[in-house]
């Protein structure tokens, strides 16, 4: 398990001093990307064949919205790997070590020289630290479009701020983006997010906003390419 403590500032904040979702989602970025250092063996491998790890999945519960100066602690462990695919659960608590998020996700290896994705070594599998995995709803983590009755929003430029060190769109970017085509008075508790074709700069996203009884959905779509799928529950 690797962990990081956070505190909720100004910044994280939303109008009603509760933490922002995507500032929580970025403090589990975080925590996940530093994991590595505690796995030598995997970053070095990485290293050496010039490849990474970039979230193809993530569905988040959220129990609660910390507010304003909370102490956090951010945990993540690895429950699951196969050769190109990793599995982890990253979980929020508070400082009474009660989860405010829980999350899993599924990373997928790539090749950084093609974005392909490739195969790790079994041995590199064999070196990982596997624990168990967590208590949390478990939904499935393809996300299957409504056929019709989706509502075309305002196009979103890609800008400078949204690009991270991996030259494309930043995972967490792309669900601030979705929530500011929900209602005002919208709750978030369940999220569930697709990653496909990643965005880069100066790309235009199209979102198609589907509205559910239950959920709200929001592709954003690069040309013919889909780049995120998000659904709001």
């Amino acid at each position: 398990m690797y962990s990081l403590d956070f505190k909720v500032t100004t910044s994280c904040c939303d109008s009603e001093g509760r933490l922002k979702l995507y500032s929580a989602l970025q403090m589990m970025q975080d925590c996940s990307e530093l994991w590595i250092d505690t796995e030598p063996v995997v970053g070095q491998y990485f290293a050496q064949q010039n490849m990474a790890q970039l979230l193809a999945a993530r569905q988040v519960e959220v129990l609660r919205a910390p507010r304003f100066k909370e102490q956090l602690t951010v945990t993540t462990t690895v429950y699951e790997v196969k050769p190109m695919f990793g599995f982890r659960n990253t979980f929020i608590y508070d400082a009474q070590q009660q989860p405010c998020y829980r999350t899993w996700s599924m990373g997928a290896f790539v090749d950084k020289a093609n974005g392909h994705l490739r195969r790790i070594d079994d041995e590199v599998v064999q070196s990982l630290n596997i624990e168990p995995k967590l208590d949390m709803t478990y939904r499935d983590r393809r996300i299957i479009l409504p056929k019709q009755g989706g509502e075309q929003g305002q196009p979103i430029a890609v800008m400078r701020a949204d690009i991270d060190y991996n030259r494309h769109v930043n995972n967490a970017n792309y669900v601030r983006m979705a929530m500011e085509l929900l209602p005002h008075d919208f709750e978030v508790h369940d999220l569930r997010v697709e990653y496909r074709v990643p965005a880069r700069m100066g790309d235009v996203l199209v979102p198609t906003v589907y509205r559910g009884e239950h959920a709200i959905i929001v592709s954003l779509a690069c040309g013919d390419d889909v780049c995120a799928i998000i659904e709001f529950a």
